[in-house]
């Protein structure tokens, strides 16, 4: 099983630790264009600060995000699953995992990254700002850079196993799983039902996939198609209705009426 997750907009930054090392970092086939898109922000971040802030789309309250990214390439890094921060993460909790749910997470869990493209959770990252719909002088927009690099390495991890894609709809652009995979990809939506009506809400959608996560790296289980997935969902005591299969996958929608 491969859970695929969404980064988060703010992250911790390490204050001591080793420089970045992309050839150190796992799907070692994205290091070029890992490469690429480092050198574009660092040097628009070295560059013309209302430049760079306005094609980041900064505030001027976020000046310091643009020399964050200007050190990217030699500022201290720490394990990506102490990076990144945020409702998801918290509710997902890397670090009071047992050690067992901690060992699964190291080879079932990927982020997906605007800066790196995939991040495992022992990858060592430094903190930045990249958004998903950036785009980047003489590069363009990221989510095209990834499109084109994503599918080798995505394909690798996750082997003969299941796809369970929590991604964001920015971050789903970056690379959307081929028809003949169909079969082994579950995608899952958080529905919030109040006095029948359901409705996705951000906050809770977020902490809800973090605690689904949760679950599932403590249970152990591994299960190989969505209808199994959902079992083991429902066992964990999620409320899980199973659409239709798709080209693009299986929609699973967990219902959720207390957040």
């Amino acid at each position: 099983m491969l859970i695929l997750l969404p980064p988060s907009e703010g992250k911790a930054a390490p204050r001591r630790g080793k420089p970045l090392d992309l050839t150190t970092l796992s799907s070692p086939v994205l290091t070029d264009a890992r490469a690429t898109v480092l050198d574009a922000l660092v040097e628009l971040c070295v560059g013309d600060p209302e430049i760079a802030a306005r094609t980041l789309d900064l505030s001027r309250s976020q000046l310091d995000l643009l020399a964050l990214n200007a050190r990217a390439a030699s500022a201290p890094t720490a394990r990506a699953d102490a990076v990144y921060t945020g409702v998801l993460y918290d509710a997902l909790g890397f670090a009071t995992l047992s050690p067992a749910a901690k060992r699964r997470a190291s080879s079932r869990v990927a982020v997906t990254s605007s800066l790196f493209g995939l991040v495992r959770p022992g990858d060592r990252i430094p903190s930045y700002r990249l958004s998903g719909d950036a785009s980047l002088p003489g590069l363009g927009a990221v989510a095209g850079v990834w499109r084109e690099a994503l599918g080798p390495a995505v394909t690798e991890a996750l082997g003969t196993g299941l796809l369970v894609d929590l991604r964001s709809g920015t971050y789903a652009a970056f690379w959307r799983p081929p028809a003949d995979l169909a079969e082994r990809v579950a995608t899952v939506r958080v529905l919030h039902e109040v006095e029948g009506r359901r409705q996705v809400v951000s906050h809770f959608n977020k902490a809800t996939k973090g605690r689904i996560v949760r679950d599932l790296l403590e249970d152990g289980r591994d299960p190989r198609s969505p209808a199994r997935l959902a079992e083991a969902l429902a066992d964990l005591g999620w409320t899980v209705e199973v659409g239709e299969r798709t080209a693009k996958g299986t929609q699973l929608d967990v219902v959720v009426r207390a957040v």
